[in-house]
């Protein structure tokens, strides 16, 4: 089944940490999560197969031309860019860096188009470096998505996270496993019941 609804996770330093504690917290979802983590080609299988190892959703390396589905977990290759095609086919380009990294999360974020009625967009900035997410929780927040960011306290640095809650498009902050909590109100309530609070 295509994907409904989309969740995008972006994370840098710390994000193998920050993930497990989401995702073992996580049950299966009616969305596809797409992981833009900043890691170099080669260790992106290794960090695929200790996720799958105990996330509720199979866990698998996106590849160039793939349809997303519910129920899955994707993470961006390393060494690429990953941008979606009608917010459902996976498209990997080797362009250059964006923010000084390949995968860019502002660069997947910024391929979502708005939802149809009914679709949720939802994007998740967990612990890293700099300011990569920042103009995707902003473009989210744009097509009427909600963005959660992790809070300072659970991040092992708050680069991202708190770049993303200066553009003032962050809805909720949480950490990792009181994120993982909030996705499945979200994805189980209805569509206009996702506003910040």
């Amino acid at each position: 089944m295509t994907a409904n609804n989309i969740v995008m996770i972006g994370v840098s330093t710390g994000g193998p940490i920050a993930l497990k504690h989401l995702f073992a917290a996580l049950p299966p979802l009616n969305a596809a999560l797409v992981i833009v983590l900043h890691i170099p080609p080669g260790m992106d299988y290794r960090i695929a197969r200790s996720l799958a190892a105990l996330a509720s959703m199979p866990v698998t390396l996106a590849e160039d031309g793939e349809y997303l589905h519910s129920g899955r977990i994707y993470l961006a290759p390393g060494g690429y860019h990953l941008t979606l095609e009608g917010n459902s086919r996976v498209i990997l380009t080797a362009g250059p860096r964006v923010n000084f990294v390949q995968p860019s999360v502002d660069v997947a974020m910024k391929s979502l188009l708005k939802p149809l009625r009914r679709k949720r967009i939802i994007g998740v900035i967990l612990t890293g470096m700099g300011k990569d997410g920042a103009e995707g929780v902003r473009h989210i927040k744009a097509i009427g998505g909600v963005n959660i960011a992790q809070d300072q306290e659970s991040s092992a640095i708050y680069g991202m996270p708190w770049a993303a809650l200066e553009t003032g498009s962050v809805d909720f902050v949480f950490p990792p496993d009181k994120i993982s909590q909030k996705l499945v109100e979200l994805l189980s309530g209805p569509a206009n019941n996702l506003t910040g609070g």
